[in-house]
């Protein structure tokens, strides 16, 4: 099992995609990197529905194949299924973003002759080139990790700056949503994000979100937009009642698609550890992230306008979905006046004014 192979050969290629937003908007430099080393080839992503809204403007891809796992590719015969289709397409080459077993074994019986990837989670036989996970290459920022899945075989890489694309109708629609709201475009929009699927470690308090809402409301005369999925509308509640005028909860109305057209129209994103958080960081949004129990080495947003508030305690980063200790001090720690003194200068900064 070498780590080089003919080049030259490869006309069809699938790249399987991770499964969280946050992830696959890190991937996006090592799917501009394969279309580099391979621009004639034939490009599919194959991808869960939630997800393939992040590659659907991509250039650099030609074809998304849906993964519908609650579905059509549910349990063993549907993964079965969906190898035969995979089969159908004559790939050449699979080069799997995902660490998961199951991504390795879906494109053995699918038999495309070269397969790429990590030799995580006891799949090393399942793969033609398997790529050592080495302690060091996870200890880095996730856009250079999955970068080193194309290191790992002689491929070049072409630097780590995201890709994240909105085509003119998604804008004008995201336009139009929030003109229902009574936003125009000449208003300021502070775009605040909650919540995190992960679990409640990642969140910052949705009463100090209420206040530092309020308090920009006050200093900038902005709207504020609750972001967050159909489970956060709750959420999205309490902080609107909490802040009252010029606040809108967007929790559950969007898909992902207006999701981002909408972020891209904020001026400033305040967020919790998240996929959304990745997304204005690929769309150069300012942006101030609150990290608690992850990691920001590994995922912090890459965006030199994002700036990262995180106060260390010696538990953190325990990556834990919820606090294991039950007092959340990593969180605790940061207070409203941070957060809001940070916006402000972010504001300031961006020339929006008192």
């Amino acid at each position: 099992m070498g780590t080089k192979f003919d080049k030259e050969r490869i006309n069809r290629i699938l790249i399987r995609s991770t499964n969280w937003i946050g992830d696959a908007i890190m991937t996006t430099p090592t799917v501009r990197a394969i279309r580099k080393n391979f621009p004639e080839a034939f490009i599919s992503l194959l991808a869960k529905p939630w997800v393939a809204p992040v590659f659907k403007n991509n250039p650099y891809i030609d074809n998304i194949l849906i993964y519908d796992e609650a579905d059509k590719h549910r349990g063993n015969l549907g993964k079965l299924r969906l190898s035969k289709d995979l089969k159908k397409n004559s790939f050449d080459l699979a080069i799997l973003l995902q660490n998961a077993f199951e991504a390795a074994l879906i494109t053995f019986w699918a038999r495309i002759p070269i397969r790429i990837g990590f030799n995580r989670d006891a799949r090393r036989l399942l793969l033609t080139h398997p790529v050592p996970c080495t302690n060091e290459i996870k200890k880095v920022h996730q856009t250079k990790y999955y970068l080193g899945i194309l290191e790992g075989v002689e491929l070049k890489t072409d630097g780590t700056e995201l890709d994240l694309n909105i085509k003119t109708e998604e804008d004008i629609e995201a336009e139009n949503i929030l003109k229902q709201y009574g936003i125009n475009s000449y208003d300021k929009i502070i775009g605040i994000n909650p919540g995190a699927t992960y679990g409640t470690a990642k969140r910052w308090f949705y009463e100090r979100y209420a206040e530092v809402s309020k308090r920009l409301i006050d200093s900038f005369g902005v709207w504020v937009l609750v972001f967050g999925s159909p489970k956060e509308i709750d959420l999205g509640e309490q902080i609107c009642r909490s802040v009252g005028n010029r606040s809108i909860n967007l929790c559950g109305k969007t898909d992902l698609s207006n999701a981002i057209a909408i972020i891209n129209r904020c001026n400033l994103f305040i967020t919790n550890d998240s996929g959304l958080m990745h997304i204005a960081a690929a769309l150069n949004i300012p942006q101030i992230a609150i990290f608690g129990s992850t990691d920001h080495i590994t995922t912090a947003p890459a965006s030199t306008k994002s700036q990262i508030i995180k106060i260390e305690t010696p538990c953190s980063p325990c990556l834990k979905p919820d606090c294991p200790k039950e007092h959340h001090k990593c969180m605790k720690n940061i207070t409203t006046d941070m957060v809001y003194d940070s916006a402000k200068i972010k504001l300031t900064f961006y020339n929006i004014k008192t």
